[in-house]
């Protein structure tokens, strides 16, 4: 029986600190009550949009999904409706950030981004939302409300990570 031995690379151990700084935010974020059902900050989003516009989208993706994942698993809600409408949230979000950084590159900065990403992933959960769980017109009455929620928290969220890019030299 042979050994085989894998060498991580630096790159891989930057995913590894990135993503465990945004699962151990995405916990924290978990424990506080929110004041409307099923709205978070979304601090930890401020790590992926750091990480895209100082290590690009690839290992932005890691970190965003491997969020998702671990954290799940370490909040108990993993193959929950509650992984379902992260894991979509995420997956729209890490996509519009590979199409805008594409397209754009740095032109747009940290808000910009984080905006993009903030009504990319609620667009994500309200489609899951709608399409598995609840299939009914009422519930596109609430998109405005949580689109106006997703702009305000990816504002914050992205000067937030502006400020935190600014200090990274």
């Amino acid at each position: 029986m042979t050994t085989v031995t894998l060498q991580p690379t630096r790159e891989d151990m930057r995913i590894a600190y990135l993503a465990a700084f945004a699962i151990m935010i995405h916990i924290f974020e978990a424990a506080i009550p929110s004041p409307f059902p099923g709205i978070k900050l979304g601090l930890a989003n401020v790590i992926t949009i750091a990480t895209l516009l100082i290590f690009g989208w690839r290992m932005a993706a890691w970190v965003s999904l491997l969020r998702v994942l671990v954290g799940s698993l370490m909040i108990g809600t993993f193959l929950s409706p509650t992984f379902a409408m992260s894991l979509s949230g995420a997956v729209a979000s890490v996509l519009m950030l590979g199409i805008c950084w594409k397209l754009l590159g740095h032109h747009i900065g940290a808000v910009g981004y984080s905006i993009l990403a903030a009504f990319a992933h609620m667009a994500g959960q309200f489609m899951t939302a709608y399409y598995l769980f609840i299939p009914h017109q009422g519930l596109l009455k609430l998109l405005p409300v949580f689109m106006t929620l997703a702009l305000v928290f990816g504002l914050l969220s992205g000067i937030i990570a502006s400020a935190m890019i600014k200090r990274v030299p």
